[in-house]
Order: structure tokens, then C-alpha cells, then sequence
């Protein structure tokens, strides 16, 4: 397996504040993560209003999820030639742009092109940050800095809902849109004058081709990055998972959200603890419970009977998730090279994206081939298997400087 990246690991800690991110990091992603709060929850709506039928609607919610896998990859390769701070400035402008398009109306087919984009144009911001953030942060300090972004990216995807709702009573179904392109444009500019950002040009030397790096990597791929999407899965199939078994218990949309609320708010309180335990006792010390709980929680779903037993495992979940804050980031982050990075993380992230739109798709295909219940153990033994990974066999990639 690669080595951590040892340029970054003789970045002395000494003198390292996080508060020197705000600006150029944390603060443009929140509001990006409001804006995606704000516009996800209505994507479904506003291709209703725009005739199209419940499938279909579905259909283009998740093209969201399409445009953010497809994104990766060409933005890890656009980042070696433009830099990070012009590609995190030019894809929250362009989802700005994408997003107030909504606002005229336009037809279904011009609809799902805008959400596309705005998928692609997330991806392509946060594959930026994620290189902005390893070549500014210490290794000894990268678990703090990755569980923080981790953690505003589920503050603002909770506050999000709530401006969305907002916008709604005076510019109809397509307002939360208007808040998530004017966020976005806003992070564009904070981008550009943030004093954090990585405003310096990419390097001379010509990036590898992905398949180089494919072939000089793979074996962290194969090991590392299997483990995280074994993760991924299990992250994803919670979001079918849940409001299946809820609905098979007789609970309401109402009722789901609010187990859903319950999740969130366990998730939120663990991110700088986690961050900190990272950065002190390893990222394993973090990765392997959480899986590991992520995995039974999982499987313990449908063994629930009522909305009491339910909650109780939700919030188990949500702990265990939150347990696990940051750790795709922190992990992909220190297993990157100096030479090529934002190409490595490319096809990091494009490999565990995948991981995380198969939880929902393994879930619905076990239950309609077998049961739920199945289903929940079938997700619960990738989930061991991700856990066998990092235990005995991806090394602990913190070092000391």
C-alpha cells in the first residue's frame, strides 16, 4: 500500500490554527451544504409541477446523485490544470447559475439537465476542498479539519430544510432554489476572497494519467478504498432501510422525520470529539467502531417492533455514523500522493461514491427478492467485511511528525 504522504507529514503542527480555514474553507462549504439542504428536499416537487409522474420524479432526483458520481473523476484531472481555488470558485458559481435557472420554469428535460449540473458542479467543489484541505492542513491535524467540514456539512444540510421552507410561501415550490444559487454565488465570492484558499498555481510538472495512477495505486484501492465503500454502503442503505421498516411499522412521513431528526442530531454532537480522537489515537481508533456499530445498528433495524425500539436503534446509528465523521476525507487525504493528488482523489472519490448510491439500490433489491430483513443483514456483512479491512489490513496512515 502507498506510503502517507511524507511532504505532508513534515508540515509542522506547531502554530496550525483552524481558524485560519474559516474563510477559505469552512465557510463556503456551509453554505453550499445549506443551499443543498435547502433545494434536495423539493427536486421530487418541482418535477411534479413540471408534469412529470411519480417514477419519472424519482428519476430525477436522482440524477443529482448521477451528475456528483460523473463529476469526480474529470474535476480530479481539472484541478491539476486550473488549481483548487479557481475549480471550488468556478463550480459553486456554475451551481449558482444552474440553481437560479430553476426559478424561470423551464421545461422537464431542461430540469433534469440543471439538476445534473448541480450534482456535477457539488462533486467538482468538493473534490477542490478536499485537495485545498490536505495540502494546507497537517497530518497531525487533518482529522480536525475533516470531521469539522464533515460536521458544518451536516449543519447545513439540517438548517437547510428550514430556509427552503421559507422561500416556499413567496416564490412557490422553486424558492428553495433561489437560496441554494444565491448561497452558492455568495461561496463563490468568499471563495475568492478568503485568505485560507490555495491561491497559488498548479504545479509544472504534467499530472499522471488516470490509468497510471490506477495501476500505482491499486493496491490501496483494493484494500483502503474497498473498506470505505463497504462503509459508504452501509451509510447509504440507511436512507431506505429507515423509512421502510418505518412504514412497515405504521409509522408516518411525519413520524420517519422525525427519526431522521433524531439521527442527525446524534451524528452532529460527535464531529470535533471525533475529529480530536483521530488526530491523537489514529484513524482506525474511529473507522473500525463505527463501522462496526453502523454494521449492527443496520442489521438490528428490522428486529424493531415499534417507533420506541426504532428510535432507540436510529439513534444508535446515528451515533455510530457520527463516530465515523470525516474519516472517507481523512483517510483518502493521507493516502494521497504529492504528485497527483487531485487525480488519486478522483478515483477515490468516484469509487466510494458508488459505494454510497448501492446502499439504497442493495437494499431494495434484497427486499424485493427476499425481505427487509434480509436485506439489513445482507448490508450488515459488507459492513464486516469493511471492518476486516482496516483492522488487519490497511495500516494506520497518522504519523508522527
Amino acid at each position: 500500500m502507498t506510503a502517507p504522504n511524507q511532504k505532508d507529514a513534515r508540515h509542522p503542527a506547531d502554530g496550525f490554527d483552524l481558524r485560519s480555514l474559516v474563510f477559505g474553507l469552512f465557510l463556503p462549504h456551509t453554505l453550499m451544504a445549506i443551499g443543498q439542504g435547502a433545494s434536495a428536499p423539493v427536486i421530487a416537487l418541482v418535477a411534479i409541477e413540471l408534469g412529470a409522474s411519480v417514477a419519472t420524479a424519482g428519476l430525477v432526483v436522482g440524477l443529482f446523485a448521477v451528475g456528483t458520481l460523473l463529476g469526480e473523476l474529470p474535476a480530479g484531472i481539472l484541478v491539476s490544470k486550473v488549481g483548487d481555488r479557481r475549480l471550488m470558485a468556478g463550480a459553486s458559481a456554475a451551481l449558482g447559475i444552474s440553481a437560479l435557472g430553476v426559478l424561470g420554469r423551464p421545461s422537464l428535460a431542461w430540469f433534469a439537465l440543471l439538476v445534473t449540473v448541480m450534482g456535477t458542479a457539488t462533486s467538482s467543489f468538493g473534490l477542490a476542498r478536499l485537495v485545498t484541505a490536505t495540502e494546507m492542513t497537517p497530518v497531525v491535524r487533518r482529522g480536525r479539519v475533516m470531521s469539522t467540514i464533515g460536521g458544518t456539512h451536516r449543519i447545513g444540510l439540517f438548517a437547510g430544510p428550514v430556509l427552503g421552507g421559507l422561500a416556499i410561501a413567496p416564490f412557490g415550490v422553486v424558492g428553495p432554489f433561489l437560496v441554494h444559487g444565491a448561497l452558492a454565488l455568495v461561496a463563490s465570492l468568499v471563495v475568492f476572497g478568503g485568505p485560507a484558499s490555495n491561491a497559488g498555481p498548479p504545479a509544472m510538472d504534467a499530472p499522471p494519467r488516470v490509468g497510471e495512477t490506477l495501476r500505482e495505486h491499486r493496491r490501496t484501492l483494493a484494500t483502503a478504498g474497498l473498506a470505505i465503500v463497504a462503509f459508504q454502503l452501509v451509510r447509504g442503505s440507511r436512507q431506505a432501510i429507515i423509512p421502510l421498516w418505518g412504514a412497515s411499522l405504521g409509522l408516518d412521513a411525519r413520524e420517519i422525520g422525525i427519526l431522521f431528526s433524531l439521527s442527525a442530531g446524534a451524528e452532529v454532537l460527535m464531529f470535533y470529539p471525533v475529529g480530536r480522537m483521530m488526530d491523537r489515537r489514529g484513524r482506525r481508533s474511529t473507522a473500525i467502531p463505527s463501522l462496526m456499530l453502523l454494521s449492527l445498528g443496520v442489521a438490528s433495524i428490522p428486529l424493531t417492533t415499534n417507533v420506541v425500539t426504532l428510535g432507540i436503534v436510529v439513534a444508535i446509528v446515528g451515533f455510530a455514523n457520527g463516530l465515523g465523521t470525516g474519516i472517507n476525507m481523512t483517510l483518502s487525504s493521507d493516502l494521497s500522493p504529492d504528485h497527483g493528488r487531485s487525480v488519486f482523489l478522483g478515483i477515490w472519490r468516484t469509487i466510494t461514491d458508488a459505494g454510497t448510491a448501492s446502499g439504497p439500490t442493495l437494499v431494495a433489491v434484497v427486499a424485493s427478492l427476499a425481505s427487509l430483513s434480509l436485506a439489513g443483514v445482507v448490508v450488515s456483512l459488507f459492513g464486516f467485511g469493511g471492518v476486516f479491512l482496516l483492522w488487519r489490513v490497511v495500516p494506520e496512515t497518522l504519523r508522527s511528525e
